[in-house]
């Protein structure tokens, strides 16, 4: 059974871009390279003919993940979401358990980026927050045992 994958429609029409690309100008780059090591000669000890099949194999596999991540696809629309507690869309602001606070966005599939805070709804610390209301505490099991954070604030930014 498929795991349904929320994602606001920026992240789905990403996704659709990169696909895109990767089917209209990666694929047929990578296809005349093989035609242009296979004009060379005798494939077996063709190293470039090899590593251009290895390289298809390896986009084609991308492609064919971006298409089921689509297919699995939820938009969501953020209008009908609660904005008094943690909910996909939702920028939270928690206190960690060192005492230092920490703000997270959660986001769906193809607008997760970690260096700025974006993580996935589905994580699991995403969905630890998940129904979490200002004041509340969300537990995630860590290698080192339950860390407990506080939320501290929730915010829709956009």
């Amino acid at each position: 059974m498929s795991e349904y994958v929320p994602m606001t429609r920026d992240g789905y029409n990403r996704i659709k871009a990169e696909i895109d690309r990767l089917e209209n100008e990666e694929m047929p780059r990578i296809s005349e390279k093989i035609a242009e090591a296979r004009a060379e000669g005798d494939l077996k000890e063709n190293a470039e003919y090899h590593a251009q099949r290895e390289n298809q194999g390896m986009t084609q596999s991308k492609i064919n993940a971006l298409k089921a991540k689509l297919k699995n696809a939820h938009i969501i629309d953020m209008s009908t979401l609660p904005k008094d507690q943690v909910v996909f869309g939702a920028t939270v602001k928690v206190k960690d358990p060192w005492g230092d606070e920490e703000e997270y966005t959660l986001v769906g599939a193809g607008d997760e980026d970690y260096e700025v805070g974006r993580i996935l709804s589905s994580s699991p610390f995403g969905e630890a927050l998940m129904g979490k209301k200002v004041g509340d505490k969300a537990e995630i099991q860590a290698p080192r045992g339950i860390l407990k954070y506080e939320v501290i604030s929730i915010e829709f930014k956009e």
